[in-house]
C-alpha cells in the first residue's frame, strides 16, 4: 500500500487505497465520525480479491482512527466477492503480484511469512473495541466467504451465496475463515460446507447462524444503517469490555468467565464513578 494516504482525522471523507500500487487493490475507504466502510470496488470483476487487496486491508487496520467504533465491509455491484482472483492461478499471476506458483516457490517458511501478512487484512476485524459488519450479497466465494466470516457481523441479502471453494481448487481455507465456521455453524456442518464446496443460500445461512439478519436485496443499505445506529447507542467501553468477555468465553470455564466478568465490572465502575464529582 506504498503511496497510500494516511487516515485524516476527521469526518467524512474518501480514500482511495489504491494509490501508488501496479495493480488496483479495488478497495475504497472511507470515515464518517465513528462509522468506517472498506467497498470491495471491482465490480466488473465480481470484487475479486488479490494479494495487493490484503495487503491494503492490514494497513487499513493499522492506520483505523481511534475515534472509529463500526467498520462495515461491503462489496460494489451484483456481488460482494466472488473470491480469488484467478489470475492468481496462472503462471503469468497478478501484473506487479507474482501468481500462487511464484508464491509456492518461494520455500515453506517465506510462503507462510507472506500468508500472515495476507491474514493480517482480516484478523483487525476482531478488534474488541469496533464492530466489524459485513453486508453481504450475491455471491460471497471463498475469500470472499471468508472475509465475510472475520467480521462480527453478517447482515445479507436474499440472494446471497456463500461458498468456500477451495477445497474443489485443491487448496484450503487460509485466510481465518475456518474458526469462525467452526464456532458458528458446528464441526459436522463445517466440514459439510467446506468438503462438498457447496452453495449455502440466504435462508439456511440465517437458519444455521452464517447471517444475522436477511434482508431483501434493496433493503440492505437500510438494515445495514439501522444495525449500526443501534451498535453505537450503548457506551463504547462498555461495548469494548463486553465483546472482549464474549470473546474470551468459549476458551474459559464457567469460573474463569466468571472472574473475567467480575474483573471487568470493577473496572467499568472505578471508571464511571470516578468520573463523578
Amino acid at each position: 500500500m506504498a503511496g497510500a494516504k494516511a487516515p485524516r482525522e476527521r469526518g467524512g471523507y474518501t480514500e482511495d487505497v489504491s494509490a501508488g500500487q501496479p495493480e488496483e487493490h479495488g478497495l475504497r475507504f472511507e470515515v464518517d465520525g465513528e462509522i468506517a466502510t472498506i467497498t470491495l470496488d471491482r465490480p466488473d470483476k465480481r470484487n475479486a480479491q488479490t494479494f495487493a487487496t490484503w495487503s491494503a486491508l492490514a494497513r487499513i487496520g493499522d492506520e483505523l482512527p481511534e475515534r472509529v467504533r463500526v467498520v462495515v465491509v461491503r462489496g460494489e455491484g451484483p456481488s460482494f466477492s466472488a473470491g480469488i482472483d484467478l489470475r492468481m492461478f496462472t503462471p503469468e499471476g497478478v501484473p506487479g503480484q507474482g501468481s500462487f506458483s511464484s508464491a509456492a516457490r518461494l520455500g515453506a517458511a517465506a510462503f507462510e511469512q507472506r500468508l500472515r501478512q495476507a491474514q493480517r487484512g482480516f484478523l483487525w476485524l476482531r478488534r474488541p473495541e469496533i464492530v466489524s459488519v459485513a453486508a453481504v450479497q450475491g455471491h460471497a466465494i471463498g475469500a470472499g466467504f471468508q472475509l465475510a466470516l472475520a467480521c462480527d457481523l453478517r447482515i445479507v441479502a436474499d440472494d446471497v451465496k456463500f461458498c468456500m471453494k477451495e477445497p474443489a481448487l485443491g487448496l484450503v481455507p487460509d485466510l481465518t475463515g475456518t474458526k469462525p465456521l467452526v464456532e458458528l455453524v458446528g464441526l459436522a456442518r463445517a466440514i459439510d460446507i467446506c468438503l462438498t464446496a457447496r452453495t449455502v443460500e440466504a435462508g439456511e445461512a440465517l437458519r444455521i447462524g452464517l447471517a444475522e439478519q436477511v434482508v431483501a436485496r434493496d433493503d440492505l443499505d437500510s438494515a445495514v444503517h439501522d444495525k449500526i445506529a443501534g451498535l453505537l447507542s450503548t457506551n463504547r467501553d462498555a461495548a469494548t469490555a463486553t465483546k472482549r468477555l464474549l470473546q474470551g468465553a468459549r476458551s474459559r470455564t464457567l469460573e474463569e468467565q466468571c472472574a473475567a466478568e467480575g474483573a471487568e465490572q470493577a473496572e467499568r465502575l472505578r471508571a464511571l464513578f470516578s468520573a463523578q464529582p
